[in-house]
C-alpha cells in the first residue's frame, strides 16, 4: 500500500507543477507552454507504466518495463539506433575487436526488412553461399518482421560449431532459400592485395588490394603495400561487399590519394557533431591511375572512399550501385554495462551529395557474371602481330615435345616462388569475373592516358 500511496503522492506533485506552470505570466507564456508540454508528455509515459504495472496480466517489474520502452524508443527513431543491455554492450565490444563467434555477415535494414550488406570473405556466410542483397525472413523458427539489428545480430551470434538456419528471400529466385550454417570464430583480415600484370611480357603491373573491412590496420596496411611496390603502375580498388568501419581509416586512406580539398564531412543537429574532413598534401600519391570496385554490399566507409575519389575524379568506380549506409553513430555507455546506440549525424561527400539510402552510383556499371572471351583465328589477327602469334603458337608445340620427353630432375620451387604465385592474378582469373575484368582494362587505359600526358 505504501509503495501505491507513494507513486500517487508524486504524481500529484508533478500535477501540482503543471498547474503552476499554467498560470504563469503571459510574457513567459511560450518558454513554459513548452516545459508544459514536456511534462504532459512524461505523465502520459507515466501513467500508462503505472497502469501496465498495476493491471497487466502478468506481474512485470519497472526496470524490465523501462527497458522494454528505451528499446522501442531507440528502434523507432531509424534502422541504427538501438538500447544496448548488458549482453548487446558486451557483444557490441567484443565484435570491434576483430574476433568473434558468428556467421561473417554484417546485417542492415532496407526497406524496413533485415538485409545482408555483404557477407565477411572466408568466413562460413560467404562460404555457405549468403550473399548481398538477401533478406532474412526467418532466423531458425523466428521471425524478422518487427525485429531489430541488434537483436538480428545476437540471435545469429553463438558458440562455435553450433548450428543455424536461415530462411532467405533472394531476388530472382521464386521461393525462400533454407540455408543452414556451422558458427564459427570470425577472424577478419581486412587488407588483402595481389599482382596483375599488364603486358604480356610481365615487366609491368598493377597492384590489386582488396579491403574487406575498415578496421584500424587499413592505412597502414595499404602504405606497407605502397612502399614495397614502388613500381606499381596503377591500383584496383575491391571494396565489394565491405560494409564499411572507422571513419579515420577511410579518410586516412583517402587523404593517400588526394592531395586537397574536402574528403567527407559529417552534419548533425548539434554543432559539435558538424565535421569536415580535409586532404593533407604530405605523403600523397597523387598521380597514381585508381580503379575500384563496388557492388549493393559495399556500404558506409567504402562508400565515402569510393564516393570522394568519383567526386575528385581521382578514381573510376566500377560495377553496381552500393547499399547507402551514411549516418554516424555513437554509442554511450548509461551505466550498468548498458549503453545507447544513437544516430547523430550524416555523411556527405565532397560535392554535397549524401549516401544515406541513395548510395554511390558507379561511372561504369558491370554486373557480376563471366566475361565473354572471344577466340582469334590466326586469320583475323592483324598482319604485325601475326609472327608474334604464330612464334607463340610454335613454342606452345616445342613444350609439349618436352613433356613426352624423359623428364630431367627439377629443383623444387622455392616457398618464395609459391607465394608469388598465389598473389598473381591470372589472365583466366579475370575473364572468371566480369567486373574485375571491367576495371582492369579501364586501369590499363587510364595508365596509357597518364604515359601520353607525360611525354
Amino acid at each position: 500500500m505504501f509503495h501505491k500511496n507513494k507513486r500517487i503522492i508524486a504524481t500529484s506533485f508533478i500535477i501540482g507543477i503543471t498547474a503552476l506552470l499554467v498560470t504563469t505570466p503571459f510574457s513567459l507564456e511560450a518558454k513554459e507552454n513548452k516545459k508544459t508540454t514536456k511534462l504532459e508528455a512524461y505523465l502520459k509515459f507515466t501513467r500508462v507504466l503505472n497502469l501496465i504495472e498495476e493491471q497487466y496480466v502478468d506481474e512485470v517489474n519497472t526496470t524490465t518495463l523501462i527497458n522494454k520502452a528505451l528499446k522501442g524508443l531507440l528502434s523507432n527513431l531509424d534502422a541504427h539506433s538501438a538500447f544496448l543491455d548488458a549482453k548487446a554492450f558486451k557483444d557490441l565490444n567484443i565484435q570491434t575487436k576483430g574476433e568473434f563467434g558468428g556467421l561473417g555477415i554484417v546485417v542492415g535494414m532496407k526497406n524496413g526488412a533485415l538485409t545482408v550488406i555483404a557477407p565477411i570473405d572466408d568466413t562460413p556466410a560467404a562460404r555457405a553461399g549468403i550473399k548481398a542483397g538477401d533478406i532474412i525472413l526467418k532466423i531458425n523458427d523466428k521471425s524478422t518482421l518487427g525485429m531489430t539489428i541488434d537483436e538480428a545480430v545476437s540471435l545469429m551470434r553463438g558458440k562455435p560449431k553450433t548450428k543455424i538456419t536461415l530462411t532467405l528471400v533472394r531476388k530472382g529466385e521464386s521461393k525462400p532459400i533454407v540455408v543452414t550454417i556451422v558458427r564459427d570464430i570470425i577472424k577478419i583480415q581486412s587488407v588483402k592485395h595481389k599482382y596483375v600484370y599488364l603486358d604480356k611480357d610481365k615487366k609491368e603491373k598493377a597492384l590489386y588490394i582488396q579491403i574487406s573491412s575498415f578496421d584500424a590496420k587499413v592505412v597502414d596496411s595499404v602504405k606497407k603495400i605502397l612502399k614495397e611496390n614502388p613500381d606499381a603502375k596503377g591500383i584496383i580498388f575491391d571494396l565489394r561487399n565491405d560494409p564499411g568501419g572507422l571513419l579515420s581509416q577511410a579518410t586516412g586512406l583517402l587523404d593517400l590519394f588526394i592531395e586537397k580539398g574536402i574528403l567527407v564531412s559529417q552534419k548533425g543537429r548539434n554543432k559539435r557533431e558538424n565535421l569536415v574532413y580535409r586532404a593533407t598534401k604530405a605523403g600523397t600519391y597523387k598521380d597514381i591511375p585508381i580503379t575500384v570496385l563496388v557492388n549493393g554490399g559495399s556500404a558506409s566507409a567504402s562508400e565515402i572512399v569510393s564516393g570522394a575519389l568519383q567526386d575528385h575524379r581521382r578514381a573510376v568506380i566500377v560495377g553496381e550501385k552500393t547499399f547507402g549506409k551514411g549516418s554516424v553513430q555513437i554509442v554511450v555507455p548509461i551505466g550498468n554495462g548498458e549503453a545507447v546506440k544513437l544516430t547523430v549525424a550524416r555523411y556527405y561527400l565532397p560535392s554535397g551529395r549524401t549516401i544515406q539510402n541513395k548510395g554511390v552510383d558507379p561511372d561504369i556499371v558491370v554486373y557480376p557474371g563471366e566475361a565473354t572471351k572471344k577466340n582469334q583465328s590466326a586469320l583475323e589477327i592483324k598482319e604485325a602481330e601475326l609472327k608474334q602469334h604464330l612464334k607463340a603458337e610454335l613454342e606452345k608445340i616445342e613444350k609439349e615435345k618436352k613433356k613426352k620427353a624423359p623428364k630431367k630432375e627439377e629443383k623444387k620451387s622455392s616457398k618464395e616462388d609459391e607465394k608469388l604465385k598465389k598473389k598473381i592474378i591470372k589472365e583466366e582469373d579475370l575473364y572468371k569475373d566480369a567486373q574485375l575484368k571491367s576495371a582492369y582494362d579501364i586501369l590499363k587505359a587510364l595508365i596509357l592516358q597518364k604515359e601520353q600526358k607525360e611525354k
